[in-house]
């Protein structure tokens, strides 16, 4: 088995390297850029002055303007020696500097990295401490009116993306009743509050409904992937000799076809470190919660590479180590699997 993992952790290097260079090879190659995007606020700048300019003016940049500009945020260099410039920054833990706001981007995702972590760590432990039991339950209790009733508030959960259910959230709950703020991390009741409760009082009041949105998907796939897998093993040959021999159902259940059903959960589980960094992008724009789902959409949507760059290449980090975790998960649930060598 340890040599097993030793090939996943030298296959992370050359995924990585994958990844990574699509994605840098996409930035450079859509329309668009830092240098367009100031351009384009100048002349949207002179376009509303009070003056008419003609073109030729001093707002208008020269050609020579144009390649000083595009020196200064490395776009004059061809792709491959771009990237390889910024691999060795990466290499350094220097992830450049933000083309936008002209901060370090590690700052900028340091800053934002609580509020991720929270959404992320709500999630995480809200979908499996909760889906996983459900789930359980459901299956022992099959075609009852409560598994029914649940599957189909579960199915249309589902079917719903979380964004969607965010804006109906908002409008319901948010604009008409007045319960729940319209969005934010916190209010001013944070920073008017004195004591510790007060102040998670206010953060969870504000997190309510991003939360929802969040568990909605990942919770409804859990519980029935929990319940189905379980179901399968209950009908299973093991199952029904175990309970012929005198073993008492329930024990048969815990002891036996609960470990094998967590196998498909357990292959899920490192993929759920991407819920501690980024979570939903289209959830924190609607419901303007400062984390780095956030500042990525932004980013995209300003064309400010370096950052799109370093949510990109810490996003691979976790994808390609939740992959290893899972392995490592589904060796400890299954003594039956066996890495070649």
């Amino acid at each position: 088995m340890l040599s097993y993992f030793l090939r996943r952790l030298l296959l992370v290097v050359p995924t990585f390297l994958g990844i990574t260079i699509l994605i840098f090879g996409i930035t450079r190659l859509v329309p668009g850029g830092p240098v367009e995007r100031m351009m384009t606020q100048m002349q949207a700048q002179a376009d509303g002055g009070s003056s008419l300019q003609r073109a030729g003016d001093s707002s208008a940049l020269s050609e020579d303007q144009i390649a000083e500009l595009r020196a200064f945020y490395g776009l004059d260099k061809p792709v491959l020696e771009a990237y390889v410039d910024w691999l060795g920054k990466l290499a350094n833990f220097d992830l450049g500097e933000s083309t936008r706001y002209y901060e370090p981007v590690t700052d900028m995702i340091a800053e934002r990295l609580p509020v991720s972590l929270f959404y992320g760590g709500m999630t995480f432990f809200i979908s499996y401490f909760i889906s996983l039991p459900l789930g359980y339950y459901k299956a022992l209790k099959h075609g009852s009116v409560f598994d029914s009733s649940s599957s189909v508030l579960i199915f249309i959960g589902f079917a719903l993306p979380g964004y969607v259910v965010g804006v109906l959230l908002i409008t319901l709950f948010s604009y008409h009743l007045e319960w729940f703020p319209m969005g934010g991390f916190v209010g001013d009741a944070y920073y008017d509050a004195t004591s510790f409760w007060e102040r998670a009082k206010d953060v969870m009041w504000h997190a309510v409904l991003p939360l929802i949105c969040y568990l909605i998907g990942d919770f409804a796939t859990l519980t029935m992937t929990m319940k189905n897998n379980l179901m399968e093993n209950l009908s299973a040959d093991y199952i029904r000799t175990a309970i012929a021999k005198g073993l008492p159902f329930r024990s048969a259940v815990r002891k036996h076809a609960l470990r094998n059903s967590l196998i498909p959960i357990a292959s899920h589980f490192g993929n759920s470190l991407l819920f501690f960094m980024t979570g939903a992008f289209l959830i924190e724009v609607i419901f303007n919660i400062n984390g780095i789902g956030l500042l990525g959409y932004e980013s995209i949507m300003e064309r400010d590479y370096p950052v799109v760059m370093g949510i990109v290449a810490i996003n691979a980090l976790l994808l390609l180590a939740g992959n290893i975790i899972s392995d490592i998960c589904v060796a400890m649930v299954d003594p039956r699997v066996k890495f070649g060598s």
